[in-house]
């Protein structure tokens, strides 16, 4: 079921109404309800892996209350090795065997010998990343005696499940998150209102930004080598657009959709176009995951405490498994080493930590110099999106070099199929500046329109509907993030 469908349009009034009408006078009640609706949820994609979800549910809740009850170093190690053991054996089957057979197979014919491996005819179970991670943070936190773990199995199982973040993130913590859904929940006006308003910002970024650009982007990607330069170029900031309207969307229907229920999930997207430097960027982009890794394998790896040559090891390290994270292919483990070089300077001189607060902060323009280090960590970031979008090293290198051709400086409209996308150009320019305008705030229309007059407010709400409207397609068309 995905956030942008007619069949979520139904079932989230239902589930809200059951939820705040029926079984509000128990917490219990409430929980099993909105575990059910997040199996339900799950199962509108495909119900065979319903009970991978509870094996690993499982799994981790059964792990986690084993390494608490014993001071057994041997043994508490012992359950940790089986439930990270277990959870990344399922991962690396469904999401990497196949790439690793097919590189293995063809690292052996470049030394003379055919192997005939066979590959898994299988699907990626959507989500499978994210409820992992959710799992091994819970495991990990428990094994290093930061949480004690919950003895309810139906509020774990919802921390791991719950329908909003199941697919696609934020990846929370158990920490933030169990407390929660362990406590009485009360209907807030206020709450549920910024909720339904998130939903709407995101849906649009869906809808319009993102899905208005994947169509001139797959084109332009699809087929790069009849395009000039500029057009690659056009191709590439689409894409840009795309992922960050697609992902950081779902994250504001998510987000939105918890606040209906008396929930408040990690923030995962802040403005991350508007960063300064590639290492401002990464603390704005996927917040959940960045931070996830930083606290469960750059911190163990030794972080910044062992010298400047260990930082630069484990920043690689974090940024490769981060790219593989993404998917099983080699373009995002270079799109992942990209990045770990793009970030480089600012370890090497240490001023990775220069930039923390908002850009402009209290100001409506940035600086000249401001506007350039956003320019130029915008362009480095276009430039990694290309490795990201593509479909092997092979397409990206010679969609790379098509950009630096003799017609880089050709307008990039001259092809008939592409003459319409001026139409998603003129939008993206009022997107950004809505963005800009609400920068300091949790999502970019938070705080717009507050002061204004209810008519003109509303009028400004059912524009954006007008133009969800207008962009929505016939045919569901998934989150990009729902692949890995």
């Amino acid at each position: 079921m995905l956030f942008n469908s007619l069949n979520f349009l139904i079932f989230l009034p239902v589930v809200f109404i059951l939820y705040w009408f029926v079984v509000n006078r128990s917490l219990k009640y409430q929980n099993i309800l909105l575990l059910a609706a997040s199996y339900f949820f799950y199962s509108c994609w495909d119900w065979r892996f319903l009970f991978l979800l509870a094996f690993s549910t499982f799994l981790d809740f059964y792990s986690g209350l084993a390494i608490h009850r014993t001071d057994n170093k041997r043994l508490r190690k012992i359950w940790l090795i089986l439930s990270v053991g277990i959870n990344l054996g399922f991962l690396g089957i469904f999401k990497y065997y196949n790439f690793f057979s097919h590189s293995f197979g063809e690292a052996l014919s470049q030394i003379g010998i055919n192997a005939n491996i066979t590959s898994l005819d299988i699907i990626l179970p959507v989500g499978i990343s994210f409820y992992t991670f959710h799992g091994l943070s819970y495991v990990f936190d428990i094994y290093n005696k930061r949480i004690t773990p919950t003895t309810n199995f139906i509020e774990y199982s919802l921390f791991v499940s719950f329908f909003p973040l199941l697919v696609a993130g934020p990846i929370e913590r158990a920490t933030h998150l169990l407390p929660q859904m362990e406590k009485p929940r009360t209907f807030r006006y206020a709450q549920a209102v910024d909720g339904l308003r998130q939903i709407l910002w995101g849906i649009f970024k869906k809808v319009v930004i993102a899905d208005g650009c994947a169509e001139y982007a797959n084109l332009i990607f699809n087929n790069s080598s009849d395009y000039s330069g500029s057009t690659l170029i056009l191709g590439a900031i689409l894409f840009t657009f795309q992922i960050y309207g697609d992902f950081s969307g779902y994250s504001d229907i998510a987000l939105g959709t918890a606040r209906l229920f008396g929930f408040e999930l990690l923030k995962n997207f802040n403005f991350p176009y508007f960063s300064r430097d590639i290492a401002e960027f990464w603390r704005r982009w996927h917040i959940s995951l960045s931070t996830w890794f930083k606290d469960y394998l750059y911190i163990p790896l030794g972080g910044s405490k062992g010298g400047m040559a260990m930082r630069i090891r484990n920043t690689f390290i974090i940024f490769l498994v981060s790219g593989f994270w993404h998917g099983a292919n080699w373009t995002f483990i270079i799109w992942g080493g990209l990045n770990a070089l793009f970030i480089m300077p600012s370890i090497i001189f240490k001023t990775n930590r220069n930039n923390i607060d908002i850009v402009a902060q209290g100001r409506t323009f940035p600086t000249l110099y401001e506007l350039w280090q956003i320019a130029t960590t915008f362009a480095l970031t276009v430039f990694a999106w290309i490795f990201f979008r593509a479909s092997s090293v092979g397409h990206a290198w010679s969609y790379i070099t098509g950009i630096f051709s003799k017609d880089i400086f050709k307008i990039p409209f001259y092809h008939p199929e592409l003459r319409a996308s001026i139409t998603i150009i003129m939008l993206i320019i009022p997107f950004v500046l809505v963005e800009w305008m609400g920068r300091e705030t949790n999502y970019a229309i938070e705080k717009i329109g507050f002061n204004w007059k209810r008519p003109l407010r509303w009028s400004f709400y059912i524009f954006i509907v007008f133009l969800i409207g207008m962009y929505m397609h016939t045919e569901e068309t998934e989150f990009i993030y729902f692949q890995f």
